[in-house]
């Protein structure tokens, strides 16, 4: 056999993430506020790029008779095709592995958005009705903890070093405005003597709201207490034993103040009133505010029936379109070949990331018409008729890929008349029912575990192995510690835990 080179021609095939495919995806991933932040560097980058007006009648890119791209109607396209065919071995998801939503979604994974109540001193939540806001329905973000208090601290003194001292200690300040770097080792990191630091903090102490600065849920309250000229003798022995006060042992507690049942209760109605965490009161960076992606009405249908009507915010979608009289007037000043490539090229891109939007568009409106129709009891009759949802079913049923659908649900959020959820939350697992009959969602336990617990008596608190039989009693088939740890997923202690702070609030 002879050895030597020869040229041999030969033919595959193999998927390419092209640039144009890569951003595809990376817009699917992308919520309504940032395809808008990246539209606007689109907007910097490309001058073929516009923004068309509301009512402007050269804006409109589609021909006569096509319907609106925002409603769920879907037409194929060659972006369709290049997202739909994105389905190599190693096309996984951007940011959650698919077989963990078909596994067990029961942690807490995407729940409700709206605030639940989850201890004695904290702030109840908002409710969801109303129409989905827009973009310009919010304002700038809230100004953090941080630059609230330093607006204040600079008018507390005129001393250089314990000014910088104080701003330091601000800035080491947690969330909940407490303080967790010892007083020691700060001293020794700035090389200051700790009496320094001391007088600093106090500086920090006296700052609004009262209470940021406290090393001590104690010391904070305890500030608090001060703020209201309410800090004697007795409410100081109180703020020093918290520790029985969590364990319930009240009639303790008292006879350690030294009160008789009236002040008693008169303090603790005090101590309820003041804000254990009072730096959660201001934003701890920027964009706290949810917008809404996805929209979702109820309506009427042609034959009477009750439906759905589904559609994109586009309160926070900016329209593109591509300035054709800008190019051909462009395109005319060109002399030179390498200039009138790169007006080309520009005109190339800019058509593609219209087409990319207009995907990412049909694609959400897909994924949401179909999770929609699986959960058609939620959206009805509440919570309660959450059904067990997948990936995989959906993207079956849609014909994309999981990785698809994945992409889809990740940072979007829809709107309706029950509230605003992530799309995450209709995705979860399944408990198999009593009667055999199919499964129920995992989040359906939770809120009969929620209801149950909300309807106990104060004087008969439900343990777990009661809650095993009354779930069996409506239809769920689960182990104790199943309904324990759906029950500490939502925020609710055991019975004793509870026993105890019924017992604290019947000395109201």
């Amino acid at each position: 056999m002879a050895l030597g080179p020869r040229l041999d021609l030969r033919q595959s095939q193999s998927l390419v993430m092209t640039p144009q495919l890569q951003q595809a995806i990376k817009l699917l991933t992308l919520s309504n506020l940032e395809v808008e932040a990246f539209i606007g560097e689109a907007l910097d980058a490309n001058p073929l790029l516009d923004i068309a007006e509301t009512g402007d009648a050269a804006t409109p890119p589609t021909e006569p008779g096509e319907p609106d791209l925002r409603r769920t109607h879907l037409e194929s396209s060659p972006v369709d095709q290049l997202v739909g065919e994105g389905r190599a071995a190693d096309d996984r998801p951007l940011d959650i592995d698919p077989a963990t939503l078909d596994r067990d979604r029961d942690t807490g994974d995407g729940e409700r958005l709206a605030p639940t109540d989850s201890g004695d001193w904290s702030a109840g939540g908002a409710g969801g009705d109303g129409e989905g806001p827009g973009i310009d329905d919010h304002g700038a973000a809230a100004a953090s903890l941080a630059e609230h208090l330093h607006a204040q601290i600079g008018a507390t003194t005129r001393d250089a070093q314990a000014l910088f001292v104080a701003r330091w200690l601000i800035d080491q300040l947690d969330e909940a405005g407490y303080l967790v770097q010892p007083l020691a080792e700060a001293a020794a990191m700035l090389g200051v003597p700790i009496a320094t630091v001391e007088a600093a903090l106090a500086l920090v102490q006296a700052l609004d709201p009262t209470g940021v600065g406290a090393r001590t849920l104690g010391e904070c309250l305890a500030l608090q207490a001060r703020e209201a000229d309410r800090y004697d003798p007795c409410m100081a022995r109180l703020l020093d034993n918290l520790d029985l006060l969590a364990r319930g042992e009240l009639a303790r507690l008292r006879r350690m103040c030294g009160v008789d049942d009236e002040d008693f209760r008169d303090m603790l109605a005090e101590l309820r009133g003041y804000d254990p965490k009072p730096g959660l009161r201001y934003g701890s960076g920027a964009g706290e505010a949810v917008v809404p992606d996805i929209l979702v009405r109820e309506a009427v249908q042609e034959d009477g029936s009750s439906g759905w009507d589904i559609a994109i915010n586009q309160a926070t979608l900016p329209r593109l379109i591509v300035n054709r009289s800008y190019y051909v007037e462009m395109r005319g000043a060109c002399v030179s070949k390498d200039a009138r490539a790169w007006l080309g090229e520009r005109l190339a891109d800019a058509n593609w990331l219209l087409k990319a939007l207009d995907q990412r568009q049909k694609t959400i409106l897909k994924v949401a018409a179909e999770v929609v129709r699986q959960q058609d009891g939620f959206f009805r009759q509440g919570v309660s008729h959450l059904r067990p949802l997948t990936l995989r079913a959906v993207a079956e049923v849609v014909g994309l890929h999981e990785s698809t659908i994945s992409r889809v649900t990740s940072n979007k959020y829809l709107h309706c008349a029950r509230g605003t959820y992530e799309l995450k939350y209709f995705f979860t697992s399944g408990v198999a029912s009593s009667d055999g009959e199919g499964a129920v969602s995992a989040e359906a336990v939770k809120a009969s575990i929620r209801q149950l617990i909300d309807a106990e008596d104060p004087k008969a608190v439900l343990s777990d192995d009661t809650l095993v039989d009354l779930l069996r009693d409506r239809g769920f088939d689960l182990a104790r510690r199943t309904v324990a740890k759906y029950r500490e997923a939502i925020g609710l202690g055991s019975s004793v835990q509870r026993r105890r702070q019924k017992a604290l609030a019947g000395t109201r």
